[in-house]
């Protein structure tokens, strides 16, 4: 006899938990399917293990295609982490190394709360840098330019010709900066009443 629709439609059917693709970051996979779900997949981390909800239609092809897809949506969501500072210190290292050939080493780098209007800061006696936590959740490309400003600022304290030359050598400089200054504008902008914070 089949289901009462109106009963089952709350109730998701759960598939066996499986264990996921290698490198997928979970131990087990459970999709559940939901009569009420129509189009929409979805998934996130429960303990160790992914939850995937689809619609109850949706073919065993349908299913493993979306459960691949919502596995690589989750970890590149995951590699988006905001850094800590040791990590950041690495990466201060790293592109030092690959544009400076290493002469700019910092004694600290950090993600500072009190940098609202500057992106970053350099003390060239002390060889600190601190990075404005606003930068945290741009793409990589934006917080290395800010990274190699700051450090190049270890070779040339201020922004004259040879500052911006050593700046050359990163390719995304410009677009960077075109980043950052688009953030900027659209701070300035107005905002219509009942469009923020929703």
């Amino acid at each position: 006899m089949p289901a009462d629709p109106l009963h089952s439609a709350g109730k998701p059917q759960r598939s066996m938990t499986s264990q996921p693709p290698s490198g997928s970051g979970a131990s087990a996979i459970e999709v559940r399917r939901s009569a009420r779900r129509r189009r929409t997949v979805s998934a996130y981390r429960e303990g160790d293990r992914t939850v995937v909800l689809i619609p109850a239609r949706m073919s065993e092809a349908e299913e493993k295609r979306w459960v691949t897809v919502m596995l690589d949506k989750l970890a590149a969501q995951e590699s988006k982490r905001v850094l800590g500072d040791a990590e950041l210190a690495e990466r201060a290292e790293r592109l030092s190394d690959q544009y400076f050939d290493g002469r700019a080493r910092p004694t600290s780098v950090r993600w500072v709360t009190n940098q609202n209007t500057r992106w970053g800061s350099c003390t060239p006696s002390e060889g600190s840098i601190r990075l404005s936590h606003r930068l945290q959740g741009m793409p990589e490309y934006v917080v290395d330019y800010v990274l190699l400003h700051e450090l190049a600022h270890l070779l040339v304290p201020g922004h004259g010709p040879r500052f911006w030359r050593l700046l050359e050598a990163y390719p995304r400089t410009e677009r960077a900066k075109g980043y950052l200054e688009g953030v900027v504008a659209a701070e300035r902008l107005p905002h219509l009443p009942g469009t923020r914070d929703e």
